[in-house]
């Protein structure tokens, strides 16, 4: 239960124990949201600025290949940290675990580098629908209450 993991992070590794991988969390999830929202909105101004209109009104497919764009984009940009956090995790319950850097480069040394994005096909192939669903269900709602703000 969740209980039972919170006690037992309390009793052997203390508070700290629930910080554990929050610096490469935040060295991942920072660059790769800075990519993500930036990625979506220079397509949908690229968008804009072709259709000669607000980035408002490009409709919907332009925001479901601006939300896949973005999507995308975050994933290129995360994809081999995200290797390196599940190799720890799978390390971790063998008793081997090593520290970020030195998992990243144990893979980028004995496998490659392209074994940093092993599985990045599919991660892609899903990004695309499920990004462009999310920023077209954002887009709707942000218009909706905007218009009940206008009113």
């Amino acid at each position: 239960s969740v209980w039972s993991v919170v006690t037992y992070i309390m009793r052997n590794e203390g508070p700290q124990g629930f910080f554990q991988g929050l610096t490469t969390t935040i060295a991942r999830e920072v660059p790769g949201y800075f990519c993500f929202f930036g990625a979506y909105e220079l397509c949908r101004t690229g968008f804009a600025d072709y259709m000669k209109c607000n980035k408002d009104d490009i409709g919907v497919a332009p925001i479901v290949f601006s939300g896949g764009f973005g999507g995308a984009c975050l994933w290129l940009v995360v994809y081999p940290m995200d290797c390196v956090k599940s190799r720890i995790q799978v390390m971790s319950m063998t008793g081997k675990q090593a520290g970020f850097f030195k998992t990243f480069m144990t893979i980028a040394r004995s496998e490659g580098v392209r074994a940093l994005y092993s599985g990045l096909t599919p991660t892609m192939v899903r990004t695309f629908p499920a990004n462009g669903a999310l920023f077209l269900g954002y887009e709707a709602s942000r218009k909706l209450m905007m218009k009940q703000f206008d009113d």
